[in-house]
C-alpha cells in the first residue's frame, strides 16, 4: 500500500476522493429534497401532504441498493430509447456518478424530510404566536424566528443522515463508479491481498467520518452561540 509506481496509495487516496464527491453531491440534493418533503408535510393542501408522505414510505421502505439499481437502469434505458431515434446502436449507459448521487440523494431526503419536520416541531409555539402578533408577515416570521431555531434543531439529525450517505456512497460501485470500495476490490483481487485493501478502507472511512463530524459539532457549537442551555 505504498505510493511508488507498483503502490496503490494514491489510487486509494483518489477513490476516497470520489466517495467525498459522490457522498457530497448526494447530501446536498438529499438536503434540497428534504427541504420540500418537510414543507409538504407541513402545507395545508392534502394533496401535498399525500405525495410527500408517499415519498418519503417508498424510499425509507425500498433497499438503497434497489434504489441505485432502478435509477440507473431506468435512466440508461430512457438515454438508449432516444440514442436509437437517432441511428446508435447497443446499450447506452448513464453516467454513473450523477445517477448513484441523484439516487443517494432522494433516498437521503427521505430521512431528512423527518429530520427537517421534527425540527420545525420542536420550536416553542409561544415564539411563534408572540411573533404574529406582533405582526411579522409569514415570511418574516420564517426568516427571522422558524428559520434559525429549525436549523439548531436539525443540525444532530442531518449529521446522522451524512453519515448514512457516506455508506451509501459504497452502494454506487454496482454502477461502476471506481469508488473507495470498488478500489479496495480491484486491488485486492489484484495484489490477492484483501485484509490491507479493505482494512485500509476502513481507515479512511473512519477519517473521513472523524474529520466531518468534528466539522458538524463546530457548526452546531456556531449555531448555538448565544442560546441559554438549562443548568
Amino acid at each position: 500500500m505504498g505510493f511508488g509506481p507498483d503502490g496503490w496509495g494514491r489510487d486509494m487516496l483518489a477513490a476516497a476522493g470520489m466517495t467525498i464527491g459522490v457522498s457530497i453531491v448526494g447530501f446536498v440534493a438529499g438536503v434540497l429534497f428534504g427541504c420540500c418533503g418537510a414543507a409538504a408535510k407541513l402545507s395545508r393542501f392534502g394533496s401535498l401532504r399525500w405525495t410527500a408522505e408517499v415519498y418519503t414510505t417508498v424510499f425509507r421502505g425500498v433497499p438503497d441498493l434497489l434504489v441505485i439499481y432502478l435509477f440507473y437502469f431506468g435512466s440508461s434505458s430512457l438515454i438508449t430509447s432516444v440514442a436509437s431515434m437517432f441511428g446508435a446502436q447497443g446499450f447506452v449507459g448513464a453516467p454513473a456518478f450523477l445517477t448513484g448521487a441523484l439516487a443517494i440523494g432522494v433516498v437521503s431526503g427521505a430521512y431528512q424530510t423527518q429530520v427537517f419536520i421534527g425540527a420545525v416541531e420542536a420550536l416553542p409555539r409561544g415564539e411563534i404566536e408572540a411573533a404574529r402578533a406582533y405582526g411579522m408577515s409569514s415570511f418574516l416570521l420564517f426568516r427571522r424566528v422558524v428559520l434559525p431555531q429549525a436549523i439548531r434543531f436539525a443540525i444532530p439529525g442531518v449529521a446522522n443522515v451524512w453519515q448514512l450517505v457516506l455508506k451509501e456512497s459504497a452502494l454506487i460501485s454496482v454502477v461502476g463508479l471506481i469508488e473507495l470500495m470498488r478500489q479496495a476490490q480491484i486491488g485486492a483481487g489484484s495484489t490477492r491481498q484483501p485484509f490491507s485493501f479493505f482494512l485500509t478502507a476502513a481507515a479512511l472511512y473512519l477519517l473521513i467520518t472523524f474529520v466531518s463530524g468534528i466539522g458538524f459539532q463546530a457548526l452546531e457549537k456556531r449555531a448555538m452561540r448565544g442560546v441559554r442551555r438549562p443548568a
